[in-house]
């Protein structure tokens, strides 16, 4: 796993994904992106169709995590991508470190 960040450079940021982004393998492609890159947080299916999650990211990664999530898995067609920042008790629970998978948005 790489870290890209120092601890000072990281942000907190809530993402939501819109298109064909369940049932094509969205979540564990976000999740791969993330371990490799050394990003916190959570992503999951959300109940209107969309993929959403929270992530604790440097702030030099942010630019190919935007890019990351537009692209999606092959068979993904991304209609919107909103990111802003979020709160660091959103990354739940208590802000451990690593990425996952939840089974449905918070």
């Amino acid at each position: 796993m790489k870290n890209f960040a120092s601890p000072m450079s990281r942000k907190t940021v809530r993402f939501r994904v819109t298109g064909r982004v369940q049932g094509v393998g969205y979540r564990a492609f976000v999740f791969e992106k993330a371990r490799e890159w050394g990003v916190g947080g959570w992503v999951a299916n959300c109940r209107d169709g969309s993929v959403g999650g929270v992530a604790e990211i440097g702030e030099e990664t942010l630019s190919l995590w935007r890019e990351a999530l537009l692209s999606g898995p092959p068979g993904a067609r991304v209609e919107k991508l909103e990111i802003e920042e979020a709160e660091e008790r959103d990354l739940l629970p208590e802000g451990r470190p690593e990425f996952r998978i939840e089974r449905e948005c918070l």
